[in-house]
């Protein structure tokens, strides 16, 4: 998939273009992430093109200007995502909208009001992510073993999902400088910005130092990025990482093996330690205190069971 957000304009009214690629000015003078600036776009693009299609829907003056859209064109389109992508999807479009029209009514004054003011939110099915075993990360570190640059390689991917918790952006770009060995610790760069350095296990720390080593001997040594694809000299993208990870799942016998479960899990055996919340949000790189109840959600009850046990209620007479 090409994710240069200055391609996104490509076919659109002209009015649309000319406005998505003013704001796309405005979100990078605001040094926003580009995998952000490309979603929020994209939304935009694709808002622009579902009211241009007139053999779809009678859009009138919003297929060839944002200016003239209203909360009808933003409802009929949120519904038009539930149905034919997600009601996820539909949410993630609304949230992009919104910051668009507030752009355009606030800072541009294109407009009096936005059009997203009275437009409701789509409802998401709370999904409750699985942790992933123990027994299931040694048997994805099984396929991996081995000499082979891959193999070394897919290790300590793996290795550091599951012992740093972090997201598979993230992982994805980590880059040689970011890695200290004689502190045995990795820098990530999160969401908004924000920079966190996080210890490495032992086992972490020499998967990590094995793969350095099997990196030399590699086209792509040159390169900034720490993981490289296994031809020719390029790095490995996050979707790279989250084929890898499929494959290796497949191989395994494992189900559903993608780099979000070992966040969860994180959480989990953080939450089922006794460890501090506040802790919790530093090592993951959250800001939020809702986020530790979503991650730890998923195992609460389990959590719960075990707490019980130890405590004992009950047993005492």
């Amino acid at each position: 998939m090409n994710r240069d957000p200055t391609t996104l304009a490509t076919g659109l009214p002209l009015a649309w273009a000319t406005f998505l690629t003013d704001w796309d000015r405005t979100l990078r003078s605001g040094n926003y992430p580009s995998t952000t600036r490309y979603n929020y776009l994209l939304a935009v693009a694709q808002l622009g093109r579902y009211l241009a299609d007139d053999s779809q829907r009678d859009a009138g003056e919003a297929a060839g200007t944002p200016t003239a859209v209203t909360r009808r064109h933003v409802e009929d389109f949120q519904a038009w995502m539930i149905t034919t992508r997600s009601p996820a999807t539909a949410l993630n479009k609304h949230k992009a909208l919104q910051q668009f029209f507030k752009w355009l009514t606030v800072d541009e004054e294109e407009m009096d009001q936005s059009p997203m003011l009275r437009v409701r939110q789509p409802k998401t099915p709370k999904r409750l992510i699985p942790i992933i075993r123990d027994e299931d990360t040694k048997k994805l570190l099984d396929t991996c073993k081995g000499k082979d640059f891959v193999h070394v390689r897919d290790e300590a991917i793996i290795r550091l999902l599951s012992n740093t918790g972090a997201r598979l952006s993230e992982v994805a770009k980590v880059d040689t400088d970011d890695v200290d060995l004689s502190l045995d610790t990795v820098r990530y760069h999160g969401k908004g910005a924000k920079d966190r350095r996080v210890r490495l296990g032992p086992k972490t720390a020499r998967a990590v130092s094995r793969y350095l080593r099997a990196r030399r001997g590699h086209k792509g040594f040159g390169l900034p990025d720490l993981w490289l694809a296994v031809r020719g000299a390029r790095p490995l993208t996050a979707n790279g990482i989250k084929l890898m990870l499929k494959r290796r799942g497949l191989r395994a016998g494992v189900d559903g093996v993608h780099a979000h479960r070992w966040r969860h899990t994180y959480a989990h055996e953080w939450k089922l330690a006794g460890g501090d919340t506040g802790d919790l949000m530093l090592v993951l790189g959250w800001t939020s205190e809702d986020m530790p109840r979503h991650y730890g959600a998923s195992a609460a009850a389990e959590r719960a069971q075990e707490v019980q046990a130890r405590m004992g209620i009950g047993e005492r007479v």
